[in-house]
C-alpha cells in the first residue's frame, strides 16, 4: 500500500541533569493518501512531538520521516497545521485570519478569497466574514483556524488537540464540521487527541501509543461507513472500538 507519511525507526530523546529523557522510541508510522488517522494515548507518551515531528518542526533524534516521498529534513510547506490554542489575530478580521495564509505563501489574492469564503461557508461561518475573533465562540475560532490551515491545498492536515478547550456539546459539533470539511478533498490527516469517542468517530484508523517511552502498541482500523451521523455513537461497533481502545491503554 502506498503510503504519504512513513516514520522508520524515529526516536526522539532530550538531554537531562538525569540523563536522557525519552520522549519516543522506534516508532514505525505508516498514513496512506487521503487517510485519516488518529493518535491517542496517556498524557505524556509522545502524541504531539510525534505530530511536531511529521511537520519537520523537531528533527528525530534517530529513524527518519518522508512524507510524499521525500525526506523531512526541515519544516515543511506542503501542510496545514491546527493547534488547541486557535493563533487568529484579533485585529484581523475572520476573512483577513484565513487569507494570511496566502499573503505568507505569495498565493493569488482572487482566488485564495474566493476559495477562503467556500472553505468559510462549508464550516458554517457564511456571514461571518468581516468579524473579529474576538466576537466568535471557541467553536467559531476553530473553524476559522481549520480553514486557514487548508486554504493552500495542503496534502496533509497535522491537528493537535484542536478541540480540547471546547466543551462537549461543541466538540460534537466540531466532529461533524471537520468530517463534513475532510470529506470533500480527502486529504491525509493525523490528529492527535485524547478523546477515545472523537477518535473514533473521525477515523479510518487509531493509533494507540504507550507511556513514556512513547512507542505505538496497536493499530486499530475503524470499519463504520461514511459519512458518520452522531448516532453512530450509539451502535455496538461503535461502543466495541472504544472498548478495545480502553482496555488497550489501560482505561477500561
Amino acid at each position: 500500500m502506498t503510503t504519504h507519511i512513513a516514520l522508520h525507526g524515529v526516536s526522539k530523546s532530550y538531554p537531562g541533569n538525569a540523563g536522557a529523557f525519552v520522549a519516543l522510541q522506534d516508532v514505525d508510522l505508516g498514513v496512506s493518501p487521503g487517510e485519516f488517522v488518529s493518535v491517542i494515548g496517556p498524557s505524556g507518551c509522545g502524541k504531539s512531538t510525534l505530530l511536531m515531528i511529521v511537520a519537520g518542526l523537531i528533527a528525530p533524534s534517530t529513524g527518519s520521516v518522508q512524507v510524499g516521498g521525500s525526506a523531512v529534513q526541515r519544516p515543511l510547506t506542503d501542510v496545514g497545521i491546527v493547534f488547541q490554542d486557535d493563533l487568529l489575530f484579533d485585529w484581523r478580521t475572520v476573512l483577513g485570519n484565513v487569507m494570511l495564509q496566502a499573503e505568507v505563501r505569495g498565493m493569488d489574492r482572487r482566488s485564495a478569497e474566493h476559495k477562503a469564503r467556500r472553505l468559510l461557508a462549508r464550516a458554517g461561518l457564511e456571514g461571518f466574514e468581516q468579524r473579529r475573533p474576538w466576537e466568535l465562540s471557541g467553536g467559531m475560532r476553530q473553524r476559522v483556524s481549520i480553514c486557514r490551515a487548508l486554504l493552500h491545498d495542503a496534502s496533509v492536515l497535522l491537528m493537535d488537540e484542536p478541540f480540547g478547550a471546547l466543551d462537549a456539546l461543541t466538540r460534537e459539533q466540531m466532529n461533524l464540521v471537520l468530517q463534513d470539511i475532510w470529506s470533500e478533498e480527502r486529504r491525509t490527516a493525523v490528529l492527535v487527541t485524547h478523546s477515545i469517542s472523537e477518535a473514533v468517530f473521525l477515523s479510518d484508523r487509531v493509533v494507540v501509543m504507550a507511556a513514556r517511552p512513547g512507542r505505538i502498541v496497536r493499530s486499530l482500523t475503524i470499519d463504520l461507513p461514511r459519512p458518520r451521523a452522531m448516532d453512530v455513537r450509539d451502535t455496538e461497533a461503535f461502543a466495541r472500538y472504544q472498548h478495545l481502545l480502553r482496555d488497550e491503554i489501560g482505561y477500561g
